[in-house]
C-alpha cells in the first residue's frame, strides 16, 4: 500500500462527492490566532483542496501539500491556495514558517514520527497544529449501513488504523502539548450518482470488476429504500477536531 498513490483514478469524484467541513469547524480552528490575513497555513494531505479552500475564503495563504498529481489537478483554483508536490514527512517548508498546520482527513496517512518532528519544525513556536478527520455516524442508520457496505467492498479496509488510534501519535508525542478535541455535526446531501461517487472516492474500493458491481447495486437499494422526495439522502458525519500547540 502506498498512500501517495492510494487514491489515484478517484480524483474527480474526490473532488465533486467528498463532503465538506462545518463553517464552525474552521473557526475553532483560527480561534485565537492572528488575523486570518496575517496567517499562512501548510494543509497536508490536501487532496483537491476541499479545506484549503476553506481556510482560504477566510482570508489566510495556504501552502497545500499534496503528493499525488492526479489530486493536485483535480483542485479547484483559489487565490489564496498554492499547492505544492511533497508529502508530510517532507514538506521542503523552511523552518517556522507557517502559523498553522493542517491535517483534514490524511493524518492517519503519514509516517507518524517524522511527520510529527516536521510539523513541529515548519511551525512557528505560536503556531498551531490541527488534526481534522470527517467520521461517519454510526448511530445514523443509513450512515452505519453505508459504511458497512463501502468496509465490505473494501475487504474491510486492510491496514487501515482504528478510529481510536488514528491520532494515539499526537496524544503520545513529546513535540506537542495540550491537546483538546472538540466535535461538530456535518449533514452531506447526495443523490444516487453523488453516492455511489462518494463510496467510490474511498481509497481501498475497488472501481472495477464483480466487488465493484456489486456495490453498486446495493448502493442503488439503499438509495432508493432511503431517498426524499427530492431523491436525496443524508450522510451523517462527526467532524472531530484535534487541536494542539508545539512543546516549547
Amino acid at each position: 500500500m502506498n498512500p501517495t498513490s492510494l487514491f489515484s483514478g478517484r480524483a474527480t469524484d474526490y473532488a465533486q462527492y467528498r463532503p465538506s467541513y462545518p463553517t464552525e469547524a474552521i473557526t475553532t480552528i483560527l480561534e485565537g490566532l492572528d488575523h486570518p490575513s496575517q496567517l499562512v497555513a501548510a494543509d497536508i494531505g490536501a487532496g483537491t483542496g476541499i479545506a484549503s479552500r476553506l481556510l482560504g475564503d477566510r482570508g489566510v495563504k495556504v501552502i497545500a501539500i499534496e503528493p499525488n498529481a492526479e489530486m493536485r489537478l483535480a483542485a479547484t483554483e483559489h487565490l489564496m491556495v498554492e499547492f505544492s508536490s511533497a508529502t508530510a514527512e517532507e514538506t521542503g517548508l523552511p523552518d517556522a514558517s507557517v502559523d498553522l498546520v493542517t491535517c483534514f482527513q490524511s493524518f492517519h496517512w503519514f509516517n507518524p514520527s517524522p511527520t510529527l518532528w516536521e510539523f513541529r519544525r515548519i511551525l512557528k513556536s505560536s503556531g498551531r497544529l490541527a488534526l481534522v478527520w470527517g467520521i461517519w455516524d454510526e448511530d445514523d442508520s443509513f450512515t452505519k449501513e453505508l459504511e458497512r457496505l463501502v468496509l465490505q467492498a473494501s475487504n474491510n479496509l486492510p491496514g487501515l488504523p482504528s478510529r481510536e488510534s488514528m491520532v494515539s501519535p499526537l496524544l503520545e508525542s513529546s513535540y506537542f502539548q495540550k491537546v483538546r478535541q472538540t466535535t461538530f455535526p456535518y449533514q452531506q446531501w447526495l443523490d444516487l450518482q453523488g453516492l455511489i461517487a462518494l463510496a467510490q472516492s474511498q481509497g481501498f474500493v475497488p472501481l472495477s470488476g464483480g466487488e465493484q458491481q456489486q456495490l453498486v447495486t446495493q448502493l442503488q437499494k439503499l438509495h432508493e429504500q432511503a431517498a426524499d422526495s427530492s431523491g436525496k439522502v443524508c450522510v451523517v458525519y462527526h467532524t472531530n477536531i484535534y487541536l494542539t500547540e508545539p512543546m516549547v
